[in-house]
């Protein structure tokens, strides 16, 4: 049987995610109360501001700031997406 979790972003129970995905407090925490589809939300709206703001995730700067719409994104206010995005 899959593991549950009351998801922090969907408000409801579903399916948890099979290994902590960040390392750290932060990576404990999204294990604990993230739901796999919640966390397919992330990547997806991650994927969208890398290619936006053209950041390179792997220099400090942009992995800090993904670090912080992260928590943003889940614990927080929400991430917004950039006024300049045009969806497909």
């Amino acid at each position: 049987m899959a593991r549950q979790v009351h998801c922090a972003l969907l408000k409801r129970d579903a399916e948890g995610l099979d290994y902590p995905p960040y390392p750290g407090d932060l990576g404990r925490r999204i294990y604990e109360s993230v739901s796999k589809e919640a966390w397919a939300r992330w990547v997806a709206h991650q994927t969208m501001l890398i290619n936006e703001y053209r950041l390179t995730p792997i220099e400090p700067k942009a992995r800090t700031f993904l670090r912080e719409e992260m928590e943003k994104f889940f614990f927080g206010t929400g991430s917004a997406k950039p006024k300049e995005h045009q969806p497909e």
